[in-house]
């Protein structure tokens, strides 16, 4: 009778040790859950802070780019307006020039050609 109390109690602790490792299991699932989560959320925030700060550095070439461009047509604007000033004042001079650059260039590039 003490063998078979005995063995009533060790399947009794071992269905509640069983129990216990469900219920411990369960809860250790759900903590490492919560933990994914927070790490997702966490990885979720930097990548929205690092895309916030490439479109800010995006931006900000974009804009220096336009500068850039207008500066460089501005000052080719005003490169024109002299050479054809220039022109304009000394018109034969302008065309021997031309012509002369024109000579030597092609003179140079036939000289390759050999």
């Amino acid at each position: 009778m003490a063998t078979t109390k005995a063995r009533e109690d060790i399947k009794n602790d071992l269905k509640t040790l069983k129990e216990d490792l469900k219920v411990g299991a369960r809860e250790e699932a759900d903590r490492l859950k919560d933990l994914a989560v927070q790490a997702e959320n966490r990885v979720r925030e930097e990548a929205s802070k690092a895309r916030a700060k490439a479109e800010a550095y995006y931006e900000q070439a974009r804009i220096r780019g336009r500068e850039y461009f207008d500066d460089a047509s501005e000052r080719f604007d005003e490169a024109q307006r002299y050479v054809t000033e220039r022109v304009q004042e000394k018109p034969l001079q302008s065309t021997a020039i031309a012509m002369g650059v024109g000579v030597i260039l092609g003179l140079l590039l036939a000289g390759r050609r050999h």
